[in-house]
């Protein structure tokens, strides 16, 4: 049997983060849900879960309900009992150090200021993870980071947030398929430097 793996979206519950910034990595997964016609249910009041197969594999979609900064209490729970290894999670979040329209793929890394990523890295005790960095950047000049990564797409980013998260469902597919050196091959943009991980709050 082909080794399960978990793909963790980060982002804030409700209607009211919808379409926020913020919560791209929602989006991503919620694009992989629907494409492998999966569906949502709730194990826990800390997670929702969707368990699809990807080329035979399978894997377990996860949003958590904690808001951002506690995502780590959602990883803690839908890791128990399930022989859990945090190589084998990839996590999909924003990234304001990238523009938008962009994304990076990595094997590891810090938090890079990240509030879901620190609680993940703090709840996992390791950075040894796998995390697919979407950007949404740059923050505007005097525009508070936080107030800016909780505001609402707007315009034609809307549609530039959607072709992204397209590209990142396809990445994350690859990542499932192909392994993580290849997908990186395939969509980190070829002959440019991935900067530093950014402060998205």
């Amino acid at each position: 049997m082909a080794t399960h793996l978990f793909v963790c979206g980060l982002g804030n519950p409700g209607p009211k983060y919808e379409s926020t910034r913020h919560n791209l990595g929602f989006w991503v997964v919620d694009l992989l849900c629907e494409r492998r016609r999966g569906r949502w249910w709730l194990p826990s009041d800390r997670y929702k879960e969707c368990r699809v197969s990807i080329g035979g594999t399978p894997v377990t979609l996860v949003e958590p309900l904690t808001y951002m900064n506690l995502s780590g209490r959602a990883v803690d729970e839908f890791a128990l009992g399930e022989g859990f290894d945090p190589a084998r999670m990839l996590v999909v979040c924003d990234d304001t150090a990238l523009p938008l329209g962009s994304l990076r793929l990595r094997k590891k890394g810090s938090d890079g200021g990240h509030n879901g990523l620190a609680s993940i890295i703090e709840s996992l005790g390791t950075t040894e993870f796998p995390r697919l960095r979407l950007g949404i950047g740059p923050v505007p000049e005097n525009t508070d980071q936080a107030d800016f990564v909780l505001s609402s797409l707007a315009g034609t980013e809307v549609e530039t947030a959607r072709e992204l998260a397209a590209r990142a469902a396809n990445c994350v597919e690859a990542w499932v398929g192909d392994g993580i050196d290849a997908a990186m091959s395939r969509f980190n943009t070829r002959g440019t430097a991935a900067p530093p991980e950014g402060k998205t709050g």
